[in-house]
């Protein structure tokens, strides 16, 4: 059994899940969507990418709604810049000596760039900075998570994980026994153990909703519900609110679009309840993994 889950007391055959709403603050279309989500209380969790345009806009809204929070929120910790007309670089550096800057200076588009060249130590710095900018802000962090995917990679994941105990943070990560990391070099899959035996929460499951076909939204959520296995899962969305803005950046913008409105639709959160799935948010991993003895 995930040892996350037996420590706050979950039945072995028990299914848990975070529904977690992906890139907040990258754009306005985003932060408006985030905005509208507060009252539908069906997402559990939510991660900003604290280099962006319109962070700081989507910092303003946590810190308004701390004394009552809704939705836990995450650095979702950023090392690439996807888009071609809308794009970002790093806090901490300008040095094309990091290894993660393209020749314009923003951040590669693609992850695989990132994962050959990037300096380590840089990228640690980095994600040092991301948080800290969180932090600064004044609303309650619960976690990290990686945008793209990009630090699940031999050479960046030990920095990210690094990172996650020094601020004493849950990392989304999933469990060295996942087939994710078949080419996992064994001192990597060693410090994963070792992070877990010191409290880590680790997944036994990820799924995010399709980026490519936007129709069925309501269907497709339900295959993804539906596959969740025993144990700790993350199902990832990314909603914006639709317009000019967001239809003009990204080319899967009808998908973001659709999980917007799916968040909102009633019959998304009836079959949640009818699932059977018990859905929590990362600040109950987070104070399980600080209470760890």
């Amino acid at each position: 059994m995930n040892p996350i889950l037996k420590k706050l007391g979950y039945p072995e055959n028990a299914r848990v899940v975070i529904l977690h709403a992906d890139d907040i603050g990258m754009c306005q279309a985003s932060v408006d969507a985030y905005a509208d989500l507060l009252d539908a209380g069906i997402m559990s969790s939510a991660a900003t990418m604290t280099p962006c345009p319109w962070y700081p806009a989507a910092a303003e809204i946590f810190c308004a709604q701390q004394s009552n929070p809704r939705f836990d929120i995450g650095v979702h910790c950023t090392l690439n810049s996807e888009w071609k007309n809308f794009r970002w670089g790093a806090l901490s550096t300008r040095d094309s000596a990091s290894g993660f800057l393209d020749a314009d200076g923003y951040f590669y588009s693609m992850s695989e760039p990132t994962q050959e060249r990037a300096d380590p130590d840089a990228v640690e710095k980095e994600l040092i900075a991301q948080v800290k900018h969180a932090l600064a802000a004044g609303y309650d962090v619960t976690h990290m998570d990686t945008h793209m995917l990009t630090l699940f990679h031999p050479r960046l994941l030990p920095p990210y994980l690094r990172v996650a105990e020094k601020f004493r943070l849950p990392a989304f990560v999933l469990r060295a026994e996942h087939a994710w990391y078949s080419d996992m070099p064994k001192n990597v899959l060693t410090m994963l153990r070792r992070a877990e035996q010191r409290g880590m929460p680790t997944f036994d499951h990820f799924d995010a909703l399709d980026l490519t076909n936007h129709k069925n939204r309501l269907r497709e959520a339900k295959r993804a519900v539906d596959a969740l296995p025993v144990g700790l899962s993350a199902l990832v969305f990314h909603p914006c609110r639709d317009g000019a803005e967001v239809r003009a950046m990204a080319p899967d913008w009808k998908c973001r679009v659709a999980d917007h409105k799916l968040f909102l639709n009633e019959k998304f959160r009836e079959l949640i309840a009818e699932s059977g799935v018990h859905v929590i948010g990362y600040r109950t991993l987070r104070d399980a993994m600080r209470n760890h003895a």
